[in-house]
């Protein structure tokens, strides 16, 4: 006899009702689709609407991966018991799907942590979760609000369109995790609004009503006043624009691709680069850069200087800190590096041995 649907499912399969399928992200679906049928699929839950509306909406559109689902709760144990109930919920919410749910917490928070630090222990988590258990893709709940709210953000720190393109719909990283998006089509009073159409309950936390971050203020002060100066879907707008700016990442990405001017001993050609569009030479030195083993943090002025010397390809030897330098030397740009009071070539991918 087939047992009765849960409250939790009765929740989910309204609210793919009130959200068909077809209103998601279309990228994303061709992208599940795809997929192999056997994966597991990791849903960062927080407790707050977007990351319920997302968990309910991959049950009820998905059926045939209820099985392969894995929620991921993390507690930044920053609001003491409302941090502990917001556990508490997600917990009844996985049971009624039944869906396992992986909880962590930050065991040793900052009273003064920032929105960085606090985002970066919960994706630590999500990455350590994920590869105790093989996993490679994490969904999560951005919508449309958030793609705007990170643009104004970033803009605000002269991003190109790398920074300005996320959050994408699908971000595969280096490391060969898989970030998707689905609610991307969907702004945040729509998501609400469906999941109370649909009954089902969310957790609010209270600290983002507050100022003390600059994603709050922005969500706070800034959009509400832009969207009404727009007289237009402004967050529609971000969102379209957020796309072509991936598009036009992509074919940067490409273009660096098919140049081929990083070699295997991790130097960077020159010749390669020249009578090339500025946008093309500052997209292959930030990949340069981010090969080495080593990460360096360098300023925006450091920056600029590197690139410019890069375009020109004049001997030039520029420090990236205390223990290395860039130097270019015969047409390539190399990473040298001084060891017991001398200088080094580094080798970014160390030779093998049988």
């Amino acid at each position: 006899m087939k047992s009765r649907p849960t409250l939790s499912q009765r929740r989910a399969g309204l609210l793919g009702v009130v959200i068909p399928r077809e209103h998601l992200q279309p990228a994303v679906l061709a992208w599940a689709a795809a997929r192999a049928p056997r994966e597991r699929w990791g849903v960062a839950l927080s407790g707050g609407a977007d990351s319920v509306a997302l968990l309910l909406l991959l049950w009820a559109h998905w059926p045939e991966r209820r099985g392969r689902l894995v929620a991921f709760h993390f507690d930044h144990r920053l609001r003491g018991a409302e941090s502990r109930l917001d556990a508490v919920f997600c917990r009844r919410l996985c049971a009624g799907l039944g869906v396992p749910l992986v909880t962590g917490y930050w065991a040793q928070p900052l009273k003064t942590a920032g929105e960085a630090a606090g985002r970066a222990a919960r994706f630590d988590f999500f990455e350590d979760a994920m590869r105790l258990r093989r996993m490679k893709v994490l969904w999560l709940g951005h919508q449309q609000d958030d793609v705007a709210e990170s643009m104004l953000m970033r803009l605000a720190r002269g991003s190109g369109s790398a920074g300005l393109a996320a959050p994408r719909a699908i971000h595969e990283h280096l490391a060969g995790r898989i970030h998707v998006r689905p609610l991307l089509t969907l702004k945040k009073a729509e998501v609400c609004a469906a999941l109370l159409k649909a009954g089902a309950p969310w957790r609010e936390d209270p600290s983002n009503s507050g100022e003390a971050f600059f994603r709050n203020r922005v969500r706070k002060t800034v959009v509400p006043i832009w969207c009404d100066a727009a007289g237009r879907d402004a967050l529609a707008g971000a969102a379209l624009s957020r796309q072509l700016l991936e598009e036009d990442d992509v074919a940067l990405e490409r273009w660096v691709d098919r140049i081929g001017a990083i070699n295997a001993a991790g130097s960077l050609n020159l010749a390669r680069l020249r009578d090339m569009p500025r946008a093309v030479v500052r997209r292959a030195l930030h990949r340069w850069l981010a090969r080495q083993a080593e990460r360096f943090e360098l300023s925006r002025q450091a920056f600029e200087l590197l690139l410019a010397a890069t375009e020109r390809g004049e001997p030039t030897r520029q420090s990236l800190g205390l223990s290395a330098f860039a130097v270019i030397n015969k047409g390539r740009l190399s990473l040298q590096k001084r060891v017991l009071g001398r200088l080094e070539s580094r080798r970014l991918f160390p030779r093998r041995f049988n």
